[in-house]
């Protein structure tokens, strides 16, 4: 039975009920975290032989005689470019390998475009008012990266095919101070929704007031498959090149969750044109990046084609955590009507839906029965979930007999907050 179709009375035997059960987990001292999405410790031992891909100084050497413990390589070795490419569907002329974090990239980039403008012929955007569109729920270090730089940040809602497409072509047509948006087409963080063909063409087409506006098209997780029939996206650069928008799109990926977090590499994707600007910035900053991480890369994986093999070793570790929290939810919370998500084809989360009032409750139930999770309102602008409604949920890093248990804590205090707030109304 629904609860929302309870009579008072049935509510309040129903919340004694689930109180009891919280009780008995709060009195467990439980430590227990689905707060991010981390690789679990398995996942990271798949990786283990990247340690010892490269042995010795002989080892050193690229392919062209490059040796990797000097000087040079600004926009990263040949064999890696080639290896990494087709990970977001570009030729190796149109990509860089950069160090071991894409976030880095997109913070780096945007401050480049802050101090020096986009190559665009405008002027630099810290002698400007700008706004920045973001898809909610969204990532929570997308949206830092824009409140630390002074913009103001515009919630776009999101659906089953990505952003609200007719208010994202209204505002960008009218306002020259939306400069950007934030996109995660693929698996997004933390939905799992991947972008609709319809979507992508829109985007890059779209008629734009400001001449410099850019999309950051963060594929985190474009390899990232959690079934036998993957989802499949639209190769949004040729969409802007067709669309005669060929420098639009910055599009972003690395190995963060494929090898080790710490110590993967990380890459950004444009136009020839936008790639030989930033590399006219870049060689201001530096020299290089880590050539020999990025031969370890190489040495480890060979082609293209293993990694993606390596990336099915990741699924037969993940899937099944998944498949422990959306079971959770669908057992405990389907029935009674308090809460929605959806069951990702991919990516690393799980986004839930409350009723409207009741995330932060949730997450705080759970932290003092000892669940910690990413705070409510984390998956918006400035904190603030204008419903309270949406959490994210990280099932990847606890191993598969903590995560039963903490999904159940998560839903025992999912029926124990509703209950609160239906009782309260």
């Amino acid at each position: 039975m629904k609860l929302t179709e309870m009579s008072a009375e049935e509510l309040a035997a129903f919340k004694a009920e689930v109180q009891k059960e919280y009780d008995d987990f709060k009195a467990q001292g439980l430590s227990l975290n689905m707060a991010r999405g981390k690789p679990s410790a398995e996942q990271l031992d798949l990786t283990e032989g990247l340690l010892t891909a490269v042995k010795s100084s002989e080892d050193c050497f690229a392919e062209d005689g490059t040796d990797c413990r000097n000087y040079g390589g600004l926009d990263g070795l040949p064999e890696a470019k080639a290896l990494f490419a087709p990970m977001l569907g570009v030729t190796p002329d149109e990509l860089i390998i950069c160090g071991n974090s894409s976030l880095n990239i997109m913070y780096d980039t945007i401050a480049k475009f802050m101090l020096f403008g986009t190559g665009d012929g405008e002027k630099p955007w810290k002698d400007t008012k700008v706004k920045w569109l973001c898809p909610v729920p969204g990532y929570d270090r997308h949206f830092l990266i824009t409140e630390k730089m002074g913009f103001e940040l515009v919630n776009i809602p999101m659906d089953k095919n990505g952003p609200d497409m007719d208010m994202v072509e209204k505002l960008v047509a009218e306002d020259d101070t939306i400069k950007g948006i934030w996109c995660v087409p693929m698996y997004a963080n933390p939905t799992g929704t991947t972008y609709s063909d319809e979507v992508v063409k829109r985007l890059a087409a779209m008629k734009t007031k400001a001449k410099d506006f850019k999309i950051f098209w963060d594929n985190a997780y474009c390899i990232h498959h959690l079934s036998d029939t993957p989802d499949t996206l639209l190769n949004i650069l040729d969409e802007c090149e067709k669309a005669g928008n060929p420098d639009r799109v910055y599009m972003l990926a690395s190995t963060s969750k494929v090898t080790f977090p710490g110590a993967g590499v990380a890459m950004i994707a444009s136009s020839e044109k936008n790639i030989k600007y930033l590399k006219s910035m870049m060689t201001v900053q530096t020299i290089g990046y880590d050539k020999i991480n990025q031969l370890r890369h190489v040495k480890f994986f060979g082609t293209y084609e293993n990694l993606m093999e390596h990336m099915k070793k990741h699924r037969a570790i993940i899937e099944p955590k998944f498949k422990i929290v959306l079971d959770t939810l669908e057992k405990e919370i389907a029935p009674l009507g308090i809460g929605s998500w959806e069951k990702p084809n991919g990516g690393y989360f799980i986004s839930f839906n409350a009723l409207n009032g009741c995330a932060k409750r949730i997450c705080q139930l759970c932290k003092e029965a000892g669940v910690v999770l990413t705070g409510a309102g984390a998956t918006y602008p400035y904190g603030k979930d204008p419903d309270d409604s949406n959490i994210r949920i990280a099932p990847t890093f606890p191993p598969e007999s903590e995560l039963k248990i903490a999904a159940d804590v998560f839903a025992t205090a999912v029926k124990l907050a509703s209950a609160e707030k239906l009782l309260a109304e």
